[in-house]
């Protein structure tokens, strides 16, 4: 299993996405050890002080498929669910400083919390809310319209240089406003339109 994201992926005005869209798409990738479906969630006290999290629509691959046009790109998609990209943030200072690559702070254990998936044939992908709340309060919120790269830009892209299989995952990218630190203890509730379908806390 590929699990990959999409970094700086949203927008706050809709006007800003014909020159946002210009710029080079950046992908990252998580190992699939760092999955943490529909549980609590360790908070990485060992290896970091500074845990951020970002909510995203995660999508999985249905399909095997290699140089896929964007017209197709949305077929290649079977399910959707909601999930946080956590990031060790004083890492990746270190590292970009260092120049040395990064995927300690993006994928230590538990550092991709995840729901159950469900059927994309009950979402309207170019309209989809997503929230996250913390301890209660909002902190995140967006709609797929603000996407810079909707999900066939970032298939179709992705597909140029790796074959999509079965079962991959993509993170789909963060609101553009509201991500922050998390601290042990604290409750995270992600829903999609509505419906709360990732609740655990950091223990």
């Amino acid at each position: 299993m590929k699990i990959l994201g999409i970094g700086s992926n949203y927008v706050t005005d809709l006007k800003d996405i014909p020159e946002k869209k210009k710029g080079k798409k950046f992908i990252f990738s998580k190992p699939e050890s760092s999955l943490a479906v529909n549980c609590d969630v360790e908070y990485p006290s060992k290896i970091t002080n500074e845990l951020i999290y970002e909510v995203e629509l995660v999508v999985k691959v249905g399909k095997e498929g290699k140089n896929i046009t964007k017209e197709n790109a949305n077929s290649y998609i079977s399910e959707i669910a909601i999930g946080i990209d956590y990031t060790a943030k004083d890492i990746l200072t270190k590292a970009r400083e260092t120049k040395h690559p990064w995927e300690f702070a993006k994928g230590f254990d538990g550092a991709a919390p995840i729901s159950t998936f469900k059927s994309i044939e009950n979402y309207d992908l170019g309209n989809i809310d997503f929230d996250l709340k913390i301890n209660g309060e909002e902190k995140q919120k967006s709609n797929t319209a603000y996407m810079i790269n909707d999900f066939a830009d970032i298939i179709s892209f992705i597909s140029e240089y790796m074959t999509l299989q079965p079962g991959d995952l993509i993170f789909t990218g963060t609101p553009a406003l509201g991500k922050g630190e998390i601290f042990k203890g604290d409750q995270l509730q992600c829903s999609i339109n509505g419906e709360l379908l990732l609740d655990f806390k950091m223990i």
